[in-house]
């Protein structure tokens, strides 16, 4: 499987500070390569990965003034599709525009929407809807107007955020300061509580901060301590008595949550768009509705055991479920299988997949299944002949430079040292039966004459 992450390029990837959907593209990326599968990660030169990073864009234009956003968004878009026929599946977490590529390409688009800034973007999604997928990040930001393949919540890493099981004495805001992220109403709810507040984040209205904000700045009761990179956000979380998140807008996901939650820090929230699927009220914090609602809260935080909050977090949010989920999804859009470690006779291939159904010395039986648009080495045997039926589907079959349509029920003999190849050229799956004869049925018994998969060498190979 060969993904290539098309990530965001307004901030590295991770972020050094501020960067939600970056972070969330490193996290999965990451968590991918750890798995063992093949990703190209589409970001800024200056990004850090373990996959291979592909790049046109030097630095994050959010950072350098200098570059041209929307040129830096079309170079960068249209260099993962100028290479799309090098990977099975394109893991879009650029918002729409990439979408209007998606049509040029046979390689499937599958568009992680992290929300919509806008309903006048709705139109793009509802142009290509049916034709590429669409993954949700909560139940609630999901569009009537549109068809998902699956809700895949965010995940963090665990081991990045450490349980503090006695609470601080301040009240936290953690996030970009803009009025429909309710920095004024935090500050609101701290001065009713009688408790010191730390802000912390990017000032993304500065209007809004220089009038509802700033004036309320004395560096004690209120403390703004700017955005906040991952080298201090965990002690910063960890350390306050709760994280306010007194949202006015229906936000898709909320990471700040999740993450002060795995340091067993309560949340505050109003139970607006996903916050009452990320929030259990009463056990990992409080949904309410109104600021006087939100100071109640805060008298109720000692109620809540620290620890349960992060155990609710490794139960629903972590990584690793993020990354079982993804994958899960991407074999949805490749129609693959999924791999049976009980199963030595299953084997993955980057086309498609096989299943040996039966085999003695002198014979072996497959049953073969190829992804669309997907093709088989052109090769020869030296040591087998072999006999195929097609059962689902249909294929181009090549012998020796001859080309040939096959479909259900028609069947084709391969002689012992033929040169041949078989192609599914369609959108739907190929499967074929396979029954191979010879003095010798061994894997290794391939010459490559010609692959899509840079296994070509005149050594043995034990990949069909």
């Amino acid at each position: 499987m060969r993904i290539a992450m098309l990530a965001p390029i307004s901030w590295r990837v991770p972020p050094r500070h501020y960067g939600p959907w970056e972070r969330v593209v490193s996290l999965l990326t990451e968590g991918l390569v750890a798995r063992g599968i093949e990703v190209t990660l589409f970001a800024t030169a200056d990004s850090i990965t373990r996959a291979t990073l592909a790049s046109v864009i030097p630095r994050p234009y959010s950072e350098d003034p200098t570059l041209d956003a929307k040129v830096s968004e079309a170079l960068h878009i249209s260099e993962v599709f100028d290479r799309a026929g090098e990977f099975d599946l394109i893991h879009n977490h650029f918002d729409f525009l990439p979408l209007s590529y998606s049509g040029l390409v046979r390689t499937p688009v599958l568009t992680t929407i992290h929300g919509f800034s806008s309903e006048r973007i709705l139109p793009v999604y509802e142009k290509y809807n049916g034709r590429a997928y669409y993954v949700a990040i909560s139940n609630a930001d999901r569009s009537p107007k549109l068809d998902y393949i699956a809700t895949a919540y965010h995940g963090i890493p665990l081991e990045e955020f450490t349980l503090r099981r006695e609470p601080g004495d301040y009240l936290l805001f953690f996030g970009r300061i803009h009025p429909e992220k309710g920095t004024a109403e935090a500050i609101e709810v701290a001065r009713r509580s009688g408790r010191k507040l730390i802000i912390a984040g990017i000032v993304q209205d500065q209007g809004y901060f220089e009038r509802e904000i700033k004036p309320h700045i004395d560096g004690d009761r209120v403390r703004y301590i700017g955005s906040v990179g991952p080298d201090a956000r965990d002690e910063l979380l960890g350390g306050a008595y709760a994280l306010l998140h007194l949202i006015s807008f229906a936000e898709p996901f909320g990471l700040s949550m999740v993450e002060a939650m795995a340091c067993g820090t309560p949340v505050i929230a109003f139970g607006l768009g996903s916050v009452p699927e990320i929030i259990k009220d009463s056990k990992t914090g409080f949904v309410v509705d109104s600021v006087g609602a939100a100071v109640e809260a805060v008298k109720r935080v000692v109620e809540l055991d620290r620890e349960r909050v992060r155990q609710y977090v490794r139960e629903n949010f972590s990584r690793e479920q993020m990354v079982d989920n993804y994958i899960k999804i991407y074999r949805e859009v490749l129609q693959m299988p999924e791999a049976d470690s009980n199963n030595p006779k299953f084997d993955q291939r980057p086309w498609g997949s096989f299943t040996v159904l039966d085999e003695s010395g002198d014979y072996k039986v497959k049953r073969i299944e190829v992804l669309p648009h997907k093709r088989l080495s052109y090769q020869k045997h030296a040591q087998r002949a072999e006999h195929w039926m097609v059962v689902e589907g249909a294929g181009k079959v090549t012998l020796d430079g001859t080309d040939k349509i096959v479909r259900v029920g028609e069947v084709v003999d391969v002689p012992v040292g033929t040169a041949h190849r078989i192609e599914n050229p369609n959108d739907e799956r190929l499967v074929f039966i396979e029954i191979q004869r010879g003095s010798y049925l061994g894997e290794d018994d391939i010459m490559r004459l010609e692959d899509d998969f840079g296994r070509l060498s005149s050594e043995r190979s034990a990949h069909k």
